[in-house]
């Protein structure tokens, strides 16, 4: 087995015992990522803004790893209150293009550092 850690500046620094994506042999498991400014490590305000850092931050460790979410094949969002639902698919149409990766939407009780939102999935290169 090929194991490769993946690791950018510029998506926020991992905030416990994990990486922010471990490529093994070409399929990249994303580790979650909520929205911290990478620079500031500070959660960004507001649901909408939120959501966008969120895919940002996704984005950026997408591109490190070598791909882009164009080869996203599964996503899992979480959010804390199941109300921003249509906001999300709002939003993530800014980011993703058919064919969209499978994807689960849940509501959870909390996120670390008090997030809204949070997503993490599987590319395959």
């Amino acid at each position: 087995m090929s194991k490769t850690i993946i690791h950018t500046d510029a998506a926020p620094a991992a905030i416990g015992v994990y990486s922010q994506a471990v490529n093994v042999n070409g399929t990249v498991y994303l580790s979650g990522q909520i929205p911290l400014n990478p620079d500031t490590m500070q959660l960004v305000e507001g649901i909408d803004a939120q959501i966008h850092q969120m895919f940002q931050n996704l984005r950026a460790v997408c591109e490190a790893a070598g791909g882009s979410f164009d080869q996203l094949v599964k996503l899992n969002v979480f959010m804390t209150d199941l109300a921003h639902f249509a906001k999300v698919n709002e939003i993530m149409a800014q980011y993703f293009t058919a064919p969209y990766p499978a994807r689960a939407a849940v509501q959870v009780a909390a996120l670390p550092r008090g997030a809204m939102i949070e997503a993490d999935g599987v590319m395959v290169l």
